[in-house]
């Protein structure tokens, strides 16, 4: 089948490069437009564009798909395949040709765009991967295809998305195949609707005095890695990408304690490990190397 890919980040460049093993062929990729990024405000491109110029394959860039309905109409495509593309489709895009989604979560649970993040905060044991046709609402098509997936308890949004990539990508594949040979129907979804939430820089903020540990913990595996979970001591900010619950080491709450090679933080409920951590103007570091250099005015967590 002739596929027009929509899609941008990590999640969809690995997703893609199982359409491009397949017999399947991929005429062109849509991709959300270059975008500021980092302290110098440097014009970046999406992750899977660099990755099809490579490959070949034209690279469009739109601000709204809809706008662009006659550009796409030109293509030569059967079917288009979204997975992680960061638009709302149109009606009139998905009355040009069927179109497949590849959704992160066990539909109808976590529609919206942060399943991967919605299950980590929560501390799922388990989530899915889904193959949908797609509808104008969001995430809510009837389902071709979908598989359960277990959470490690050492998962964070990097790990665990591209876990589920990679899945999803099988799973493409697998429907696009019976799909060409009329081999395979949807179904609806069952059971009860939850939507997620979008993300917010503020919620990456590390409440030790009023959240308990698990919840902090949820929030490092969910948020580490954007838009970036934090705390405050001594007026300095410093960043977490990875922790565990623990035993308290102390009963004050939002107390820091340094002990053997081991920087625990009270919560309030039980306490949470910190592994790794940025200092505010440092770099990502092991807690082992991190407290080399730490010499803090307090160990109060504000």
């Amino acid at each position: 089948m002739k596929i027009l890919f929509l899609g941008s980040p990590e999640f969809a460049k690995i997703t893609l490069s199982y359409l491009l093993n397949s017999h399947h062929k991929v005429v062109a990729v849509v991709c959300q437009m270059d975008k500021p990024s980092g302290r110098g405000n440097k014009l970046t491109a999406p992750v899977v564009k660099p990755y099809a110029l490579e490959k070949n394959i034209p690279v469009l860039q739109f601000d709204k798909v809809s706008r662009h309905l006659d550009e796409i109409n030109k293509l030569d495509f059967d079917i288009s395949v979204s997975a992680s593309f960061g638009q709302i489709l149109s009606r009139d895009f998905l009355a040009i040709k069927p179109c497949l989604n590849l959704h992160p979560s066990l539909l109808p649970k976590y529609r919206g765009a942060t399943p991967i993040q919605t299950a980590l905060l929560n501390n799922d044991k388990k989530t899915g991967i889904t193959v949908q046709k797609m509808r104008y609402e969001v995430d809510s098509g009837e389902i071709y295809l979908q598989k359960e997936y277990p959470i490690e308890d050492d998962d964070d949004f990097e790990t665990l998305s591209t876990k589920l990539a990679h899945e999803g990508g099988k799973m493409l594949v697998e429907v696009l195949d019976k799909l060409e040979k009329n081999e395979i129907e949807a179904f609806e979804q069952q059971g009860e609707i939850i939507m997620t939430k979008l993300i917010e820089k503020q919620n990456g903020y590390l409440d030790f005095k009023n959240s308990s540990a698990a919840h902090i913990v949820g929030q490092v595996r969910a948020y580490g890695f954007n838009p970036g979970a934090y705390f405050f001591m001594d007026g300095e900010r410093y960043k977490v990408y990875k922790a565990k619950v623990c035993e308290d080491l102390t009963q004050e709450n939002s107390r820091a304690v340094v002990k053997d090679k081991r920087f625990v933080i009270k919560a309030k409920e039980n306490s949470v490990q910190i592994e790794v951590l940025q200092g505010q103007n440092g770099k990502k570091m092991d807690i082992k190397s991190f407290l080399n250099g730490f010499k803090p005015k307090s160990m109060m967590v504000e």
